[in-house]
Formats: structure tokens, C-alpha cells, sequence
């Protein structure tokens, strides 16, 4: 004989009534021969629901022989209610809270519950395939069970009616003007307040983050009466693309990880350090997206939460874990780890309180964690970068080694082949003049025109060879100045007067603009190096003078300084060649530089010349008006015999 398939009732009835009904249930299903599932909101600790399912409660029962179902929905109450009544031994607020409950045995009322249930889980989950399993098996209840179900209802419910029931209920509630709570509500959010300050100030105090780790859930282990209060950390996960719907997000494909600090009340329970949970979780597990999330896990008994996770169920039955509270270490939006408080032996109704504190300390542990990191990463980019100014010095030491070497090989070997020209050239240029006083009569005109070429070579070979030994000598640190007393407009006008007859075969003006007081002639200097500065200075104004155009030599005197200025009437120089003016063995590309070919030192020895001196160059230049090259000679001290 079959049962009645819409026997149902729905009412309002007391948290301690609804139990009850709970614990009846659990017994039939300890009654039935078969396999049957019993499920409570319990399994949902672990997941994220919506809004309605927070405020309901359940007891499911599934099985060939009986299933049933009861829902309870909290009736709403005013906030100051729900935060001053005090909790009762299970957990629940106070028997006098009534819930609005429904108790059925339609197998398409069951069947859609567990639809329901099935889709806060995802669809490749172990619950959900479970729960699809035991949605297959619903059949009607067996009468006989059914009406011993009946039976134990009046067992309980007979002696006293439903009213009497919720009256004697309602006698346990403490008034609700009672300080008392609000007393225990306030030391006990003032001792969490003081343990987070102390927490806070340890982070503040040490760098060293296995201290702060430890120190922390040794005082919170404490603090809660905890069995065991561990740290949970992931290990880093690899990452691949999506899918093509959302490019640049990234999906976890590792979850590895595992306790890396422990605290325990006792040496008795038994350590999970280095403990790992590898094999119970699939690849598609979305746990550790929800953590990343902010979500805290609650978990008041692990054989009701996880009834329908086989594997995961033995593994904390193997790890001695009968309640957790789980909260996310989270920084830089990273999942770091997980704070996991343990109950090892008993179930634990956890309270809002203890939530509270869990997270907070995860908050902090994350700051301290983010220092840690900041400290070590600033350590290595110090080191590194340590190491990259010592490789960076000492690579320049050696390319400065290096250029002082072939600086030095250089001036060396100019220095030998200068001299070893000046023998040879020495004999050129004196037989050719030898040989052009001899009378006409004993050389014909182009023997002679032979001779003059040859010997005003060798005279421009000579010049160019001196200029490399001087420039060898100064920048081997090798020039010695010969300084002695001289007048200023005496070797302005000697210098000038030895290149008159340059000037005139050149068709250019030589001009002499003396702007010197009389009394300040005297000078102090090198008077040989002076006279050669002028002489390059003047012969390059000469050289890049046009026919008809003019150079003029300046000189006056500034406080103890001597100015010399040579501006010409030239061709000019380009801007962008100024640069380049005075570099070695450099022509500037002018409509001359076939006509007076040069090694390009004239200029280049001018400036070390001045420089010898501590004195500066400057040159002013317009493209086809001229330029106008100044120099600074301050007044040499007798005892400054060499830079």
C-alpha cells in the first residue's frame, strides 16, 4: 500500500520545533534499509548563493523506500533583534524565532528541490553528478515507512499542543532589554580589537615574515580556543588563455599548494604541516576563483557539508578536521593563500564573531606578506643592481685602459714617424734651397720651377709634421711652457708682418686693430706658443678669404686676460659643421678644401694650444660673411711651468 504523494503541511513553527522535524527525518533515513542521502543547508557552506537561499534552512531525504523534505524560511525580524539575542547551544538564535516551514513528500516538489540545489553546484561537479544520481532513484514512499514517520510525529508532538510547545520555547528566551549580552558582546569585541592591535604592531615591528606568521595564529589560536589554526598557501599556477570570447583573461590550471605554519592546542593533535590537497580537486575546480573573490568558507561539520564529496570527506577524516573556518589571504588582487582555523574532534557552530576576526587577521597576514615581498624585491634590485655598477665600472676602467693605451700607441707612433720624416725632409728642403741660389745660368727656368715646388712641399710637410709632435706632446701630458714676459702688440704685429707677403699673394687685406692701453703690454706666457695660435689663426682666416676680401687681427686686454680676435670677411662655416670645428685630422666640406689640402690639425692644436694656457676658443660664423674666432689668454704664473 502506497502513501498519499501530496501529503504536505506548511506553517509557521519554532527554530526548536523545525529541529525536530530535521531529527525525524535523519531517522527514517537511518530506518531505511536501502542507501539514502541526507542533506542540510550545511552542504551550501561552501559555495557562493543568492540572496534567497541565506535565510533558508533544510533537511533533504532521498531513497528508494522514503524521501521527504522540509524548508524552513527565517520570518524576518527587526536587525537589533538578530544582533543582541544571544545564540543557543546549536547555533540557532533563540527558540523563540520561528520559521516559516514546509514539509512535503511529492516526489516533483523533492525532484525540484534538487534541481535547485544542483544548479548553485557547477554541471561537471562530483555534487552535482550525485545529486543527479539520487533525483533518478525518487520513487513513492513505502506505506510502512511512511506511517512510522506518522507515528514518531505524534511521539513528539502529542504531550503538548503546537501552542503550548512554542509558549514553553518562548519561556527559555532571556528578556530582551537584558544587558547582559550586550555586556559579553562588547568584552568580547573589545579583547578581538586589542588581539588585532597586537597583531597590527607586530607587522609594524618585524620584517621577518615567518615571525609575524607565527606569532599571529599562535595569538589567534589562542584567542578563538582553537584546536588548530594553520596557513594554507598556493602554489604559483600556471595560466592559459580562456577562450577567444575573453582574450587576455587568464584561467587557473594548477591548484597545488599546501600548510606552511601551524598552530595547535596540543601536541596530542595530530600536525597537518606540508599537508597537500591535490588529489580531490579537478582542473575545472572553481574554489579558488570564489577565495580570489573574498569568499570565507564556513564549515560547522564537515560530515554534513561535504556528504556528497567522498574524496575530500576522507581526506579530513584522515587530517582529523571535523569543523573549519577558511578565510582568503588575498594582495595586488593575488590569492596568496588561505587562514584555516581547525575543530579536530567536534563540530562547531562558528559565529559571525569569529568570521570577523579570521578575516581581519587574513587582511593584515596579506599587508604583512606585501611588505615582505616589497622588502625582498627592493633586496634583489639593490643587489642587482650593485652588481650591474660594478660590471658597468669595471668595464669602463677597462675600455678607459684600453683608449689610454692606443691614445698612448698612437702619439707614440707619430711621434717615431714624425721624427724619422724630419731627417730626410730635413735634407730635401735644405738642398733645394741650395740648389735655387745657384745662378740662373746653371739651371734652366723649370728646373727651377722643379726645385721651388719641391722645397715649398717639404716646408708644408715640415709644418704639418711639427703640428703632429706638438699635438703628440700635449695630449701625452708631455708640453712644458716656456713662460717669460713679452709685449702683446710686438708679436701682434710681428705675426702679421711675417704673413703680409702670404696675405698679398692671396689678394687679402691684413688689418691690425690695437684696443690695448699702453701700460698693460706687458704679458706673461708661452711667447712661442702664442705667436703660433696667431699664425694658424691668421693663415686659416688667409686661406678661406676670397680675392679682395680681408682679415683683421684685434687685441685688447680684460682685467689680467689677453683677447685676441681674428674675424675675416670668408666664405663662413655651416652650423652643423661647427661642431666638428676643431676634432682632429677633420676638413669641413668647403668649396676650398681641394685647393688647400691640410691634415686638418691646424685647428685641432690651436685649441690644446689655448687650453695649455687655461684659456678658451670661440667662433662665430655666418655662411658667406666671414667668421670671427676669439681667444682668452689669462696671465700666466711664473712658477706654472706645464698643465
Amino acid at each position: 500500500m502506497l502513501s498519499s504523494p501530496d501529503l504536505s503541511f506548511s506553517r509557521s513553527l519554532p527554530v526548536v520545533v523545525f529541529n525536530q522535524l530535521g531529527e525525524l527525518l535523519q531517522q527514517m533515513a537511518r530506518a531505511v534499509k536501502t542507501a539514502a542521502l541526507v542533506l542540510t543547508e550545511a552542504i551550501l557552506s561552501r559555495v557562493r548563493v543568492p540572496v534567497e537561499w541565506e535565510r533558508q534552512r533544510f533537511t533533504l531525504v532521498v531513497s528508494e523506500r522514503f524521501s521527504a523534505l522540509v524548508v524552513g524560511e527565517q520570518e524576518q525580524q527587526s536587525q537589533l533583534w538578530e544582533e543582541i539575542l544571544p545564540l543557543s547551544t546549536d547555533g540557532d538564535h533563540a527558540s523563540g524565532s520561528l520559521l516559516h516551514t514546509r514539509l512535503t513528500f511529492d516526489l516533483d516538489a523533492i525532484a525540484s528541490f534538487i534541481s535547485q540545489l544542483q544548479d548553485l553546484f557547477g554541471c561537471d561537479s562530483y555534487t552535482y553528478q550525485h545529486l543527479e544520481n539520487y533525483r533518478q532513484v525518487l520513487q513513492p514512499n513505502d506505506a510502512v515507512l511512511q506511517s512510522q514517520f506518522s507515528l514518531l510525529l505524534l511521539e513528539y508532538f502529542l504531550p503538548q499542543s503546537t501552542s503550548e510547545s512554542t509558549t514553553s520555547t518562548l519561556k527559555n528566551v532571556p528578556e530582551f532589554y537584558s544587558c547582559q549580552p550586550i555586556e559579553d558582546a562588547l568584552k568580547k569585541q573589545i579583547s578581538q580589537e586589542r588581539l588585532l592591535n597586537q597583531v597590527t604592531t607586530q607587522i609594524r615591528k618585524s620584517l621577518d615574515l615567518s615571525v609575524i606568521m607565527t606569532t599571529a595564529i599562535a595569538q589567534v589560536r589562542d584567542f578563538l580556543e582553537l584546536d588548530r589554526l594553520v596557513i594554507y598557501k598556493f602554489e604559483k599556477a600556471r595560466v592559459n588563455n580562456y577562450n577567444s570570447l575573453h582574450p587576455g583573461i587568464a584561467k587557473l590550471q594548477n591548484y597545488g599548494g599546501c600548510i606552511v605554519y601551524e598552530a595547535r592546542a596540543t601536541e596530542t593533535i595530530p600536525s597537518v604541516l606540508d599537508y597537500q590537497e591535490k588529489t580531490c580537486f579537478s582542473k575545472n575546480s572553481s574554489c579558488w576563483e570564489k577565495y580570489r573573490q573574498g569568499f570565507t568558507l564556513v564549515v560547522d561539520d564537515v560530515e554534513k557539508t561535504y556528504a556528497l564529496e567522498g574524496c575530500f570527506l576522507d581526506f579530513l577524516r584522515q587530517s582529523q578536521v571535523r569543523a573549519k573556518l577558511a578565510a582568503p589571504i588575498i594582495f595586488e588582487d593575488k590569492l596568496w593563500g588561505l587562514l584555516i582555523a581547525h575543530q579536530c574532534y567536534n563540530p562547531r557552530q562558528w559565529t559571525e564573531s569569529d568570521k570577523s576576526l579570521l578575516i581581519s587577521i587574513a587582511e593584515q597576514l596579506a599587508i604583512a606578506i606585501h611588505q615582505s615581498e616589497l622588502m625582498r624585491s627592493l633586496t634583489q634590485e639593490k643587489q642587482t643592481l650593485e652588481q650591474r655598477v660594478i660590471e658597468r665600472t669595471m668595464a669602463l676602467r677597462d675600455a678607459l685602459l684600453a683608449a689610454e693605451a692606443a691614445s698612448r700607441l698612437r702619439n707614440e707612433f707619430l711621434a717615431t714617424i714624425s721624427h724619422e720624416l724630419l731627417t730626410p725632409l730635413t735634407y730635401v728642403i735644405g738642398m733645394s734651397s741650395t740648389l735655387l741660389r745657384w745662378p740662373l745660368g746653371e739651371l734652366s727656368q723649370r728646373q727651377r720651377d722643379y726645385l721651388q715646388t719641391i722645397h715649398d712641399s717639404g716646408e708644408h710637410l715640415l709644418e704639418m709634421i711639427n703640428d703632429i709632435l706638438d699635438l703628440s706632446q700635449i695630449e701625452a701630458g708631455k708640453a712644458v711652457l716656456n713662460l717669460g714676459e713679452f709685449s702683446l702688440v710686438k708679436i701682434a704685429e710681428n705675426t702679421l708682418e711675417s704673413l703680409l707677403e702670404k696675405a698679398q699673394a692671396e689678394q687679402v687685406t691684413l688689418k691690425l686693430d690695437l684696443q690695448i692701453d699702453p701700460k698693460r703690454d706687458r704679458f706673461i706666457a708661452d711667447v712661442t706658443r702664442v705667436e703660433q695660435i696667431l699664425w694658424n689663426l691668421l693663415t686659416n682666416a688667409i686661406k678661406f678669404t676670397p680675392e679682395g676680401g680681408s682679415v683683421t687681427l684685434r687685441l685688447w686686454v680684460e682685467d689680467d686676460t689677453a683677447i685676441f680676435q681674428i674675424e675675416d670677411t670668408g666664405i663662413g662655416i655651416p652650423d652643423n659643421q661647427l661642431p666638428r670645428l676643431f676634432e682632429k685630422f677633420q676638413q669641413l666640406d668647403t668649396p676650398y678644401r681641394r685647393r688647400y689640402e691640410g691634415t686638418g690639425l691646424g685647428l685641432a692644436l690651436t685649441k690644446q694650444l689655448v687650453e695649455l694656457h687655461r684659456g678658451r676658443i670661440e667662433v662665430e660664423s655666418t655662411v658667406g660673411i666671414g667668421s670671427i674666432f676669439t681667444v682668452w689668454i689669462p696671465s700666466q704664473q711664473m712658477g706654472a711651468l706645464s698643465q
